[in-house]
């Protein structure tokens, strides 16, 4: 196994650059797709947001829409990408919380936050050498 310069962390392989590339761009498209959805706003947003507990006024459902573009652009490019990751799991975990206070399925509502965040910092570790410092799986023994 090869290992970065100065660093502890695995290098990253082209294998691995690419997986995590694909798997931002997953990311990235399902947060577009949210996004839009919720800046036309589509009914069944607002309904959906009455079901949580939240006001139906389409104007919090386009200024969610906006946030979560917002992350979704930071994500996307690579010099903000950490900064992206970061304001997504916020989002994300806000949606953790709506979802438990409201009681809904585990699996499939509840911990839908938590499978994207996992998939975002999964894709930025297997793309990202600074990252792979921040969060060192493996280390090298001497």
């Amino acid at each position: 196994m090869s290992y970065a310069a100065d660093s502890l962390s695995p290098a990253v392989t082209r294998a691995q650059r690419a997986a995590g590339v694909t798997l931002s761009g997953l990311i990235v498209a399902f947060l577009v797709f949210d996004s839009v959805i919720k800046l036309i706003p589509l009914p069944v947003v607002t309904e959906t947001m009455a079901g949580l507990g939240y006001s139906a006024d389409p104007a919090l459902a386009r200024l969610l829409g906006v946030i979560t573009l917002g992350c979704a652009i930071l994500y996307a490019i690579p010099r903000t990408l950490v900064l992206g990751a970061i304001l997504l799991t916020g989002l994300l975990g806000g949606a953790i919380a709506t979802h438990l206070r409201v009681g809904s399925p585990v699996f499939s509502h509840l911990l839908f936050g938590v499978y994207l965040g996992v998939m975002a910092w999964g894709a930025l570790y297997l793309r990202n050498e600074a990252v792979r410092k921040m969060i060192p799986f493996f280390h090298r023994s001497f």
